[in-house]
């Protein structure tokens, strides 16, 4: 691959061109480009050049013609909410918030799907589907986080037990490629055999072969009923025997939710609740008001036999919406709970079948090396995460959590998964991708170079440069 540090007089030269076709929507502040810039791994955040808030695929299509002429890095930018560094500009260049681009195309409602443009944020896609019966199911965990970022992420969350990841709710996308080029990955069609899935190939790339601007989704009926509850164990073992028991039977489970003590105590603070402090979880149902009841109770004779302690249900939909809020926020509880400390957020995903012997293995991880990391995880699909706290300025036990992190990446691979369930590589897990996937990476890497070899599709991530 050719070195992707642009000359800094191109830079300027590619820069000052698009200043010359977009005006205002190019941004060169300090500010502004800090804010382009972040990351919750041990990488610091690195700003790009200039900001180009585009408004159209012809802007992106522009603004990379532009790029790619002067040799200029383009680093894709939605809300900034994903967590391994995809936004950093590692060798300056183009930041390209899409934010702007926030229109909703098209929906059918016979067809059960939407096209959008990639700056939707996801919340604001369900706020207009709310009055058809619709709505889009994959959940991250914030309604900021854009379906263009989504998508570049294939992320996931706490549906994709039932409704699947990104990857299963894209039909198509608009995108973007390293030469400019515009293409559409696919019709509209539920299922083709027409040629190569340029669909599947660009969903999960995290914009280092092209940058996706409109995405076409599936969308799913309202369920006529939804139910949740809460289940309390002992151990964070029982937890997850239940989990992989309540697989296994084929429960119509929409959502099954890990949160351990830390987690908890966090939780109950920054939301007000009063739930008892072990290992628990949340747990939602989908369907018809006779399925959801049986479902529910037949879980519940589940957990108690797996040695639950109690298991009740949200008494109403306000109780449902609150527990569903308090497992999102967990994070911000967290940071609030160990104030000082910052959180280095890591995942991992394992088949269903090894879940409970990796948890209680990271447990024990975590006691040894006297470390404070709560774990909380869609444990439904074997991913959980880790949310290790640590103090910026202290080297030691910086490298006791680069450790541990490595150990637990380690030891998913081991069992036949996945060093990231749904945070993508990014910067922050490309040492662990050649131990994942072998041979698999130099291919990857000779696609990378095929479409875009300039190297200038968001360089230095997933795929190590020379």
């Amino acid at each position: 691959m050719p070195d992707p540090r642009p000359d800094h007089n191109a830079c300027r030269a590619a820069i000052a061109d698009i200043k010359e076709s977009l005006g205002a929507q190019v941004e060169t502040g300090d500010e502004i480009c800090r804010q382009h810039a972040h990351t919750l791994t041990w990488i610091d955040g690195q700003p790009p050049d200039a900001v180009v808030f585009a408004r159209s695929t012809e802007d992106v299509a522009g603004v990379v013609a532009i790029a790619g002429r002067y040799r200029v890095p383009i680093i894709p930018f939605g809300a900034g909410t994903s967590l391994e560094g995809h936004v950093n500009a590692p060798y300056g260049g183009i930041s390209l918030d899409l934010s702007r681009m926030d229109r909703i195309l098209r929906v059918d409602t016979g067809d059960l799907d939407c096209t959008v443009e990639a700056g939707v944020p996801r919340g604001k896609l369900n706020v207009y589907l709310r009055d058809t019966g619709l709505f889009f199911p994959v959940d991250p965990g914030t309604e900021e986080a854009t379906i263009g970022g989504m998508a570049a992420t294939r992320a996931s969350g706490t549906t994709a037990v039932r409704y699947g990841t990104m990857r299963d709710n894209v039909i198509a996308v608009k995108a973007v490629m390293a030469d400019g080029s515009v293409i559409d990955s696919a019709s509209r069609a539920r299922k083709s055999s027409a040629g190569y899935d340029l669909t599947r190939l660009l969903v999960g790339s995290e914009g280092t072969l092209g940058i996706i601007t409109e995405v076409t989704l599936r969308l799913h009926g309202v369920p006529e009923k939804v139910i949740a509850a809460i289940a309390a164990f002992p151990t964070l073992e029982a937890a997850c025997n239940t989990t992989m028991a309540a697989m296994a039977l084929g429960l119509g489970l929409a959502r099954i939710e890990l949160l351990d003590p830390l987690v908890l105590r966090a939780v109950n603070v920054h939301a007000g609740l009063s739930l008892e402090e072990v290992p628990t979880l949340f747990i939602e149902f989908h369907g018809s008001a006779a399925a959801v009841g049986e479902q529910s109770k037949t879980f519940e004779e589940l957990a108690l036999s797996e040695g639950a302690i109690r298991v009740s249900s949200a008494a109403d939909e306000t109780e449902r919406r609150s527990l569903w809020k308090a497992r999102h926020d967990a994070l911000w509880a967290v940071r609030e709970a160990w104030p000082g400390l910052r959180p280095l957020v890591t995942d991992v995903c394992v088949p269903v079948s090894r879940l409970a012997e990796c948890v209680a293995a990271t447990e024990a991880d975590i006691a040894a090396c006297g470390l404070i990391a709560p774990i909380v995880g869609h444990v439904g699909d074997g991913n959980f995460h880790a949310i290790v706290m640590h103090r910026l300025d202290d080297s030691a036990e910086r490298g006791k959590i680069e450790a541990f992190s490595a150990r637990l990446a380690q030891r998913a691979i081991a069992m036949d998964g996945t060093c990231t369930g749904e945070h993508g590589i990014g910067q922050g897990k490309m040492k662990y991708l050649q131990a994942e996937l072998g041979a698999g990476v130099d291919v990857m890497a000779r696609i990378k170079q095929a479409l875009d070899p300039h190297a200038i599709m968001n360089p230095g991530k997933i795929i190590y440069l020379p």
